[in-house]
């Protein structure tokens, strides 16, 4: 049976996602930090007549790729998706925000996507047909001052995912990047925002449903990069054309400014 695994899969766009595979018929396997929440989604996703493992696990930590897909290896052997979708931002100025904490948030951003990939990609190979999907962000089509690395982090998320799927051409897996914008998730308070930018971004949000929807539809569909929402495609495509100095300030005239 053909099965998907989802990091990042406890709550928000990764368990939209899981609980959407699920209805298109894919077992899924979850892994997040969370196991309570974990098991919540399991029990969805069996609710809907499809199977579903669960793996509690700090992936910032040493050696997760190796761990998860040790545990993958254990469960199945026709992983036919990969949806890399774990990550976080930090908000604040780049040399007032503790390293170690930025270097967690690389670690989860951009490490464990590559390690779990190059893990698990001969595994992937093997079935008829089989889909990646990394989780970047609006953000990574420009620089954001006060989500400096974050913004950096997703921007190498997208490059990464065309780098490899020009390399997979003639294959039989698809590498997709989507690049949600503002959404209804709990990460503006992971990343530390007060509620005057909150309430910004909340005027403009999606939910993890539509994101979710719209993402497993273009990896399906093959698509190199999808961007959910007619705005967000619009910004996105506006700062291809406007000079880079123009986008940061309008970047920075929203995010920094709520700095105190």
């Amino acid at each position: 049976m053909k099965t998907a695994l989802i990091t990042g899969a406890s709550r928000g766009i990764g368990r939209a996602m899981a609980l959407d595979l699920a209805r298109r018929g894919y077992d899924v396997l979850l892994v997040a930090r969370s196991a309570s929440q974990l098991e919540q989604v399991a029990t969805e996703i069996r609710a809907l007549g499809r199977q579903a493992q669960h793996l509690a696990l700090d992936l910032a930590g040493p050696g997760a790729a190796r761990q998860v897909a040790a545990w993958v290896a254990a469960q199945t052997t026709e992983l036919a998706v990969l949806v890399n979708n774990a990550g976080y931002g930090l908000w604040g100025r780049f040399e007032e925000l503790p390293l170690t904490e930025q270097q967690n948030m690389l670690q989860l951003n951009m490490h464990l996507p590559v390690e779990l990939t190059h893990a698990l990609l001969p595994t992937l190979r093997c079935q008829p047909k089989a889909y990646i999907l990394n989780v970047a962000s609006t953000a990574a089509y420009q620089a954001v001052p006060t989500l400096t690395l974050y913004a950096a982090s997703k921007a190498f998320l997208i490059s990464f995912s065309r780098g490899l799927r020009y390399e997979l051409r003639g294959t039989s897996v698809s590498v997709t990047c989507l690049s949600p914008g503002a959404t209804t998730t709990d990460f503006a308070d992971r990343a530390g925002m007060n509620s005057e930018l909150q309430a910004v971004a909340n005027k403009v949000s999606m939910t993890p449903a539509q994101v979710a929807e719209f993402g497993i539809a273009a990896m399906l569909s093959g698509e190199a990069e999808a961007i959910p929402g007619a705005l967000n495609k619009v910004s996105a495509a506006l700062t291809a054309l406007v000079p880079k100095g123009i986008t940061e300030r309008i970047a920075a005239g929203i995010y920094e400014k709520h700095l105190k």
